[in-house]
């Protein structure tokens, strides 16, 4: 079972948060996002920039 960090639940809330406000934004494209799925992907993507205890993705 994968490990998460306390930050890294934060940045996957926020981004949910930001899914649900419809103000989320996915890669170059732009599109807005709709799915709760790439969110969760995009949050722990984030937090794994900031340095987060995030496992790493699957491959």
């Amino acid at each position: 079972m994968a490990r998460y960090g306390k930050k890294s639940q934060e940045s996957v809330e926020e981004a949910m948060h930001k899914m649900k406000q419809g103000t989320l934004k996915s890669g170059k494209s732009g599109k807005k996002v709709t799915n709760p799925k790439q969110a969760i992907a995009i949050g722990l993507s984030e937090a794994r920039k900031k340095g987060a205890k995030v496992p790493p993705p699957s491959k």
